[in-house]
């Protein structure tokens, strides 16, 4: 007597089209994020408009030197998120950096849309091109 093959998550049919959206909005945050990494890269070398940003960091309670190493923790938190096997760690590691960097415009009186909007994304796009995820968290 065979034994009927379980559904789970993992080898549920995914639409194709959930695959496809939710690695472009991945992409696109991971490039988001690297590109604000970059600019912090760039304070300490003075390469572009970096007295503004060294100006606005420190408003936020920041000296330029830890720019560095912010900039290589927001990296590495994108990095994480872009990887399958590490994708759902990175999006609540990103998440994480993202909740800093509204509390940051908070404190600066800066709008918070930018952070706020990039987390929505983030987890739009981990719950779109994740069925596990999908599973224990559904929109009902």
């Amino acid at each position: 007597m065979s034994q009927a093959k379980l559904s789970s998550p993992d080898n549920a049919a995914q639409p194709k089209w959930m695959t496809i959206s939710g690695w472009v909005l991945t992409v696109l945050i991971t490039l988001a994020m690297s590109a604000s990494a970059f600019m912090k890269l760039t304070v300490p070398l003075k390469i572009g408009d970096h007295e503004k940003l060294a100006a606005d960091f420190e408003k936020g309670g920041f000296s330029v030197q830890t720019m560095t190493a912010i900039a290589c923790v927001e990296i590495f938190c994108a990095l994480v998120y872009l990887f399958p096997q590490t994708a759902v760690l990175g999006a609540v590691l990103l998440e994480g950096y993202l909740g800093g960097a509204i509390c940051v415009h908070v404190i600066g009186k800066q709008p918070i849309w930018a952070p706020l909007i990039i987390g929505v994304v983030m987890w739009l796009g981990i719950y779109l091109r994740e069925p596990r995820l999908r599973s224990i968290m559904p929109l009902r």
